[in-house]
């Protein structure tokens, strides 16, 4: 949802501190709770800036050892709605060539830090490349990492921008998305054949997550739709709508819960423990990389699970 995540960012940088970046030019490209090298990049590499883990794993899968990323969210311990933003990370912005954020009200401190830097950098809005928009009378589900056809338009507008600022290894950007695109269209086949076997069965969410991997797998979605917006927004949920959600599985009426591990509460947990006592699968999801796992071996993960929670 698009107005959720940007509410619930802290104060991300003060006038004061930006004035003192402004003399800080030679300092590394660190993050809090992101990862790069603590050397200047090497003038052979281009400088990328992703927005959390998962895009900057993409940019490495194209870029190669031809670039020089840093994710400002890596923590899968972290919360990404909930980020703090700091001079570090505005440090590594005013230097990448490159900038790969989700967008749709999702991770709005990097456009903020990229307007008061005055950045020159090519930005890559995955939203944007997406053409998702809200449905009518509903709100964006800004979660278009879990959208393998999203991915496959980043993999490809990454391997352009990687090329216009190193023209030289244009033709090797290019042919490692197509190497990439190559392995998501596997991840597109996984939920083809869910869809074939499970299309149409019920399952329940803790927030929208997962949505498009779920669409994509022929899957309804029987979670109260005031739940999973409670949730993801922060807020309370009514003891009313709570016991419509709890009946979805006392009822039987889905296969699998889809769990963020990332959000979890009081009211998700009472989700999970119905859905473990009426004999459900919990699927648990998460929105940056666990530690160890690259984008596709992190979403083969994910559909080879799901997969398994509807077989049984």
């Amino acid at each position: 949802m698009p107005s959720s995540p940007s509410r619930r960012l802290a104060a991300l940088l003060t006038g004061a501190s930006l004035a003192v970046l402004a003399g800080c030019g030679s300092s590394s490209d660190s993050g809090s709770g992101g990862s790069s090298s603590q050397e200047p990049a090497a003038s052979s590499k281009v400088a990328v800036v992703a927005s959390t883990n998962v895009y900057g794993d993409i940019v490495k899968q194209i870029g190669g050892a031809k670039v020089d990323v840093t994710s400002i969210i890596s923590d899968p311990e972290q919360d990404p709605h909930s980020y703090e933003a700091n001079t570090q990370n505005q440090l590594a912005l005013s230097k990448a060539k490159v900038v790969v954020e989700n967008g749709g009200g999702y991770d709005d401190f990097v456009d903020r830090m990229l307007k008061s830097g005055g950045s020159s950098a090519e930005v890559i809005n995955a939203v944007k490349v997406s053409g998702k928009t809200a449905p009518k009378g509903g709100e964006l589900n800004e979660h278009v990492w879990y959208d393998f056809p999203t991915v496959a338009k980043i993999a490809d507008r990454t391997a352009a921008a990687l090329g216009k600022a190193e023209p030289a290894d244009a033709a090797a950007f290019t042919q490692n998305a197509e190497t990439f695109k190559t392995k998501l269209h596997l991840l597109e086949t996984k939920e083809a054949q869910i869809r074939k076997e499970h299309g149409g069965e019920g399952v329940a969410i803790t927030e929208p997550v997962p949505l498009y991997l779920l669409d994509a797998s022929g899957l309804v979605n029987r979670t109260p739709g005031e739940f999973s917006e409670a949730i993801e927004e922060g807020d309370d949920v009514s003891p009313k709508i709570l016991q419509a959600t709890l009946a979805v599985f006392s009822g039987k009426e889905v296969k699998a819960l889809v769990y963020n591990e990332q959000t979890s509460g009081p009211q998700t947990e009472k989700a999970k423990a119905a859905a473990k006592a009426a004999g459900i699968p919990v699927v648990p999801v998460t929105e940056t990389l666990p530690a160890g796992k690259d984008y596709l071996g992190w979403m083969t993960a994910n559909v080879d699970a799901l997969a398994s929670a509807l077989d049984k």
